[in-house]
């Protein structure tokens, strides 16, 4: 089992921990682990762009010239592609972007991607993360003496504190232990956890 550093807020080493391998020392699967972050991505999307095609353009309704003899290329509508006012070639439609990944393909990019993190050793466990008030200056200084700027925090409870702490600073995102995903995992540079989310986590997971 992998062993990590266990730190307090003041970015004080309090101890160590034993990571479950079953979750945190995976063989990383790179192709899953793609698929889930096009998958959130695709997911995202609202596919609500739309553009009209010749046959839904106004106008056009009779032939603007005779078929031959005026010098003209033949035209049939003035609401062909060509024309000013016409419709679009192959008009983009609503349309869904999403796809499926299986349960269990899901949980392994998930594993594969912490596993990734800590052996980059850029997951750092924090014994508690708490915020004795709402504190932004607080929090920024906690986050600098753990020596971490672009991070994921994830948090065991829903702690509103912690949470509207870190809300203004834009490299960093809180995340509670059955939000994470793969996306934001590989996005912020650091994971910076709560000791009980670890144990959430190797409880739902392993």
């Amino acid at each position: 089992m992998a062993k990590v550093s266990v730190y307090n807020m003041e970015g004080q080493q309090v101890g160590e921990m034993e990571l479950n391998d079953a979750i945190f020392g995976v063989e990383v699967n790179e192709h899953l682990v793609n698929q889930a972050v096009k998958l959130q991505l695709a997911n995202k999307r609202q596919g609500t762009q739309s553009a009209k095609t010749r046959s839904e353009v106004s106008g056009g309704g009779r032939k603007p010239w005779k078929q031959k003899g005026t010098g003209h290329a033949r035209q049939g509508s003035t609401r062909a592609p060509q024309w000013t006012g016409g419709g679009v070639v192959f008009a983009p439609k609503p349309r869904d972007y999403s796809f499926k990944m299986n349960k269990k393909e899901k949980r392994l990019a998930l594993k594969s991607a912490l596993t990734s993190r800590v052996q980059e050793n850029k997951f750092i466990v924090v014994d508690a993360i708490k915020m004795e008030e709402i504190k932004t200056k607080n929090f920024v200084k906690a986050m600098d003496a753990l020596k971490v700027s672009k991070a994921l925090v994830v948090l065991n409870e829903n702690d509103n504190n912690v949470i509207a702490s870190a809300k203004n600073i834009p490299t960093v995102k809180t995340a509670l232990t059955n939000t994470i995903n793969v996306y934001d995992i590989l996005k912020y540079d650091t994971v910076v956890i709560d000791k009980a989310a670890v144990a959430t986590i190797e409880e739902v997971y392993a």
